[in-house]
C-alpha cells in the first residue's frame, strides 16, 4: 500500500526505511527521540551550560589578569598536562583532527566513521592549538565573558563534517522545534517548541532561522563539555587559590585584551586559526569591499604592466610555460610532440593566447564582484532600519547577497582550475607526474596521471592530498567545504618549511586568489541567523540569479573568443625570445642599453596593437566591461626616450646636468595603453556631434603622470613624468622614515643614471616600510599580503606577491612596486626623507 504523508508524522521510522534509510547501502537510521527525554536532557545540559558559564565569567572577573601571566610563562609541556588533565580524556596531537579523521575514513573507504566522533564534535580541542601561547586565554575569555548563544551557530558548524558524513548523528524528532537565536535568558535557551505552540514553528525549523531538535542537543552536548574544560583549567591555574575561597576577591577592572596585533602586522592564517577560539565575529561589508578592490586593483595593474613593461611580459609568458602540461614526459618516458619535433612555435600561440585572456577575464571577474560588493554596502546602510534579527531581510537586500554569493562560488571555478593546469607540472611536482601519449602536434587536451612507481610522505602526501579534493573531488569539496580546505592546505605550508618549498610562486598565487574569494565567502556565512536560510532562499530564485550571472558574463565569453584562431598570429608577435624582449632596465644607462629597451618596448606595443585589432574586430560592443573602461582611461605607459649623449663641456656642466637627466629618463616619453580603443572613443564621440560643435577644440590624447586622479595633467618640456616629480593637482606629504625604509623607496622609485645600478630588496624590508608609512600589513593566503591604509588619508588597500624561494625583490619587479604605488596613491621618489634622530632624554 502506498505510503502517504500522515504516515512520515504518525510513523516516520517506516516512512524512512519505505526510503531506503537504514538499508545497507542507504543512509544510516537515525535514533528517534520523544518530547518529554528531549526537554529532560535540554533542561540539565542548559542547567550545567549556564552553571560553569557564570562561574567562569565570575573567575575571570577576579583572576583573568593572574591567568594570563601565569599561563604566558608556563612552557609548553606544562601547557599541555594542564589541557590534557581537564579534557579527561585522549586530546588529538594534530590542528583540526577532523580533517585527518575524514582522510582516514576515506583511505578504508568508508563513509561512517563514528569511532571518530569526539575529533569530528570538538576539532578546536586539540593539543597544538591549545598549547600556543594565546589559544587558551582567548578561548576562555570569549567563553567566559559572552553568553551560551552567541556560540550556538558556531559550536554547531564546528561539527560540520561529522554531520555530513554521518559519524555524528543527530537524534530525530518530529514536529518540534528548538530555539537558540537571540535566546540569552536561561530559561528561553534551546527551548523546545511543537508546531503546534506557535505559528511559525514550522517556518523557523524549514528556514533554519532555529534548530532541529537533535542538532541542539548536540549544540549543546559540545557546550557543555567546553565550558567544564575550561573552568578546569581556569582552577587548574590558579592552583594555589582553594576552590572553596576561589570568589572571594574583589572584581578588577578586564586586563588589556591580548587580541591585539601588534606592529602593524596580521596573517589570515592566524585569524582563522583563533577563530574557533574568539567571539564570533560578524559580517563586514567594509572588509569584503577591501579585499575585494585590492584584489581588483592588482589584476589591473597585471593587465597594465604586460602592456607596459617588456621584462614583466616576459616573464609572465615563460613563468606560463614552466606550468604548462606540455612539459611533461609521457610514460613511455618522451617530450611532448611541440616539443620533439621543434614545434615550440605553437606551443607559444597557446600560452601567450591563454594569457592575454586570462588576463582579461580574471580583471572582469574581480571588478565584478567589487562592483556587487560596493551595491550591497550600500543596500545594506539604507536598510539598516529593517535588518533585525528576528526578522526576514530586506527582498532587495536578500536578492543582491544571494547573487553575490553565486558569482563568488562560480569565481572559485577559475583559480580551481588553474591549480589542476599548472600545479603537476609546475618545477616541484614534475618528478611526480606523466602525460598519456600523444602524437598529435594540434592536440591540445592532455591527460596527466600520476608516476606509479613513485610514493610520497609528509608533507608532500597532504599537499597533494588537499590539491587532489580541489581539482578532482568535488564531493569532497562539498562535504568539506572549499574555504576549509584550502585553510587546511595553507596551514600544512606553513607548518613546514619543505612544504612551502613545493609550492611554486605561480601555483601560491592561485592558492592566493582562493583565499580571498573563500574570505568572502567566510563573511557571508557568519550573517547568522540569516546564512542558514540562504540555501533554502537560493532555491526560488536560483533561475534568476543564473540567468543574471549569464547576462553579465557574455561580453567576457566575447573577449575569451576574440583571439580565437589567432593564436599563431599572437605566438609571431609575442613569443618571448631573448632579442625581442631584452630589457636590462636593472643595468646603468648608456647607448647599447638604451637602444635594446627601445627595442623591447616597440615590440611590445606592436604585440598588444595586434590584439587589440583582434578584440576590436571580434568582440564587439564592449561596453559596460572593466577592460574597455581601463584602456580609456587617462593614464598612459612609459616609454624610453632616445640616448642623447652626455655633455662634457664644463661650461655647460650646470645646465647640461638638468637636461642630460630629464633626457635620460626612463620614464620621459608617454603614450595611450591602447591607440586603438582611444581612437575608437574619439570616432564614436565625434559622430554624434552637429555642426554647431565645428569650432570645439579636437579631444586631445590625455598625458599624465599615472595618480588616481582621474584629471589628465598636460606634459610640456619641462614634465617628462618621472615619478620623481610631485603632481600640482593631487599634493603628497612628506614621509619622514628611518634608513631601512629609506632605502626601500630609494629602490622602487629609483631612476636609472649612467653611473650606478640598483639592487634587490629583501621582502621584511618591503613590509617595514609600508607599515612606517601608516599601513596595516596582512598576510593573506598563498603569496599574497594586503597593505591597508591605518593613518593616511586614503582608503584603497594594495596587494603584493611575497617573492618566493629567496624572500628578496628583483629590481624589474620593485620597480613595479613603485609603479603601482604610484598609479595607487601618486606616491613618487621625492616624497620620502630621512627620519631625525631623537635626542635621548
Amino acid at each position: 500500500m502506498a505510503q502517504n504523508a500522515s504516515d512520515f508524522y504518525s510513523n516516520p521510522e517506516a516512512m524512512l526505511r519505505a526510503m531506503g534509510v537504514g538499508a545497507p547501502e542507504g543512509l544510516p537510521m537515525p535514533e528517534f527521540g520523544n518530547p518529554q527525554d528531549i526537554r529532560k536532557q535540554r533542561d540539565a545540559r542548559v542547567a550545567s551550560i549556564f552553571k560553569k558559564f557564570r562561574l567562569l565569567y565570575k573567575i575571570l572577573e577576579r583572576h583573568e589578569a593572574t591567568i594570563q601571566k601565569r599561563w604566558m610563562k608556563k612552557t609548553k609541556e606544562q601547557k599541555r598536562k594542564i589541557v590534557l588533565a581537564a579534557w579527561g580524556g585522549a586530546m588529538p596531537t594534530a590542528h583540526r583532527p577532523d580533517f585527518e579523521a575524514f582522510k582516514k575514513m576515506k583511505d578504508v573507504g568508508g563513509r561512517s566513521g563514528t569511532q571518530y566522533r569526539a575529533d569530528f564534535m570538538w576539532p578546536y580541542i586539540n593539543q597544538e592549538d591549545l598549547t600556543k601561547p594565546k589559544t587558551l586565554l582567548l578561548f576562555m575569555n570569549a567563553r567566559g565573558r559572552h553568553p551560551p548563544s552567541d556560540f550556538a551557530a558556531a559550536d554547531y558548524e564546528a561539527m560540520h563534517i561529522g554531520v555530513v558524513t554521518q559519524s555524528i548523528m543527530p537524534v530525530f524528532l518530529n514536529e518540534h522545534v528548538m530555539l537558540f537565536n537571540g535566546k540569552k535568558a536561561e530559561a528561553d535557551y534551546a527551548q523546545l517548541l511543537s508546531w503546534d505552540d506557535h505559528p511559525d514553528a514550522f517556518q523557523w525549523l524549514h528556514t533554519r532561522k532555529h534548530m532541529q531538535p537533535g542538532e541542539g542537543l548536540l549544540i549543546l552536548e559540545a557546550q557543555e563539555k567546553t565550558m567544564d574544560f575550561l573552568v578546569k583549567c581556569a582552577k587548574s591555574i590558579l592552583h594555589d587559590v582553594a576552590e572553596e575561597s576561589i570568589l572571594d576577591f574583589s572584581p578588577q577592572p578586564a586586563p588589556p585584551s591580548i587580541s591585539d596585533q601588534e606592529n602593524g602586522f596580521a596573517s589570515l592564517a592566524l585569524i582563522k586559526a583563533e577563530a574557533a577560539y574568539r567571539t564570533p565575529a560578524h559580517l563586514s561589508w567594509d572588509r569584503i569591499v577591501s579585499l575585494l578592490n585590492a584584489k581588483r586593483a592588482a589584476a589591473e595593474d597585471h593587465l597594465w604592466s604586460l602592456r607596459d613593461d617588456p621584462s614583466y611580459f616576459s616573464y609572465t609568458m615563460r613563468d606560463a610555460r614552466e606550468h604548462r602540461q606540455e612539459i611533461l614526459a609521457d610514460t613511455r618516458g618522451q617530450a611532448h610532440p611541440v616539443l620533439r619535433y621543434g614545434r615550440e612555435d605553437i606551443l607559444w600561440a597557446r600560452i601567450i593566447g591563454s594569457e592575454v585572456t586570462s588576463a582579461q577575464i580574471v580583471f572582469e571577474a574581480w571588478a565584478e564582484l567589487h562592483r556587487q560588493s560596493v551595491e550591497l554596502r550600500a543596500l545594506k546602510k539604507k536598510h539598516s532600519s529593517k535588518i533585525k534579527s528576528e526578522d526576514d531581510l530586506p527582498t532587495e537586500y536578500l536578492s543582491a547577497i544571494l547573487r553575490f554569493r553565486h558569482f563568488l562560488n562560480e569565481t572559485t571555478k577559475g583559480p580551481i582550475e588553474q591549480l589542476k593546469v599548472s600545479f603537476p607540472s609546475s618545477p616541484p611536482w614534475r618528478g611526480y607526474f606523466v602525460r598519456q601519449p600523444e602524437d598529435d602536434l594540434k592536440q591540445a587536451w592532455i591527460k596527466i596521471q600520476s608516476k606509479p612507481e613513485v610514493s610520497t610522505k609528509y608533507p608532500e602526501n597532504f599537499i597533494l592530498y588537499f590539491f587532489r579534493i580541489l581539482w578532482s573531488d568535488p564531493q569532497s569539496v562539498h562535504l568539506l567545504k572549499m574555504t576549509n580546505v584550502v585553510d587546511e592546505l595553507q596551514h600544512t605550508i606553513d607548518s613546514d618549511p619543505k612544504a612551502k618549498d613545493l609550492v611554486s610562486s605561480t601555483c601560491a598565487a592561485h592558492i592566493g586568489d582562493l583565499s580571498i574569494l573563500g574570505e568572502c565567502i567566510r563573511q557571508i556565512e557568519l550573517y547568522q541567523p540569516w546564512a542558514n536560510m540562504f540555501e533554502d532562499q537560493m532555491v526560488d530564485m536560483q533561475s534568476d540569479i543564473d540567468a543574471d550571472y549569464q547576462k553579465r558574463t557574455l561580453p567576457w565569453a566575447r573577449l575569451l573568443n576574440a583571439t580565437k584562431g589567432s593564436e599563431d598570429v599572437l605566438a609571431r608577435y609575442g613569443t618571448p625570445t631573448p632579442e625581442r624582449f631584452r630589457y636590462p632596465v636593472e643595468k646603468r644607462r648608456t647607448k647599447e642599453t638604451t637602444e635594446m629597451m627601445r627595442f623591447a618596448e616597440q615590440n611590445l606595443d606592436a604585440f598588444w596593437h595586434k590584439v587589440d585589432e583582434l578584440v576590436h574586430r571580434n568582440a564587439g560592443d564592449l561596453r559596460g566591461t572593466a577592460t574597455r573602461q581601463l584602456m580609456l582611461q587617462p593614464r598612459l605607459l612609459h616609454r624610453t626616450p632616445q640616448w642623447t649623449e652626455p655633455k662634457t663641456n664644463q661650461n655647460e656642466k650646470s645646465t647640461s646636468t638638468k637636461a642630460g637627466s630629464s633626457s635620460q629618463q626612463i620614464d620621459a616619453l608617454c603614450k595611450p595603453l591602447s591607440e586603438i580603443y582611444f581612437d575608437l572613443e574619439y570616432r564614436t564621440e565625434a559622430k554624434g556631434k552637429n555642426d554647431s560643435d565645428k569650432d570645439t577644440q579636437p579631444r586631445s590624447k590625455p598625458k599624465t603622470r599615472g595618480t588616481p586622479a582621474p584629471n589628465a595633467i598636460p606634459i610640456d618640456g619641462k614634465n617628462n613624468n618621472d615619478l620623481r616629480e610631485d603632481n600640482p593637482l593631487d599634493p603628497q606629504p612628506i614621509f619622514a622614515v628611518d634608513n631601512r625604509a629609506l632605502k626601500v623607496f630609494k629602490t622602487v622609485f629609483y631612476t636609472p643614471s649612467s653611473g650606478s645600478t640598483p639592487g634587490e630588496v629583501p621582502w621584511a624590508d618591503f613590509v617595514h616600510a609600508m607599515v612606517a608609512t601608516g599601513f596595516k600589513s596582512e598576510k593573506l593566503y598563498g603569496s599574497v599580503w594586503q597593505f591597508s591604509p591605518t593613518k593616511l588619508d586614503i582608503e584603497r588597500s594594495i596587494q603584493f606577491h611575497e617573492p618566493h624561494p629567496s624572500g628578496k625583490i628583483p629590481y624589474w619587479i620593485a620597480r613595479r612596486h613603485g609603479r603601482r604605488l604610484n598609479r595607487a596613491y601618486g606616491w613618487f621618489g621625492g616624497m620620502f626623507k630621512l627620519a631625525e634622530k631623537k635626542d635621548s632624554a
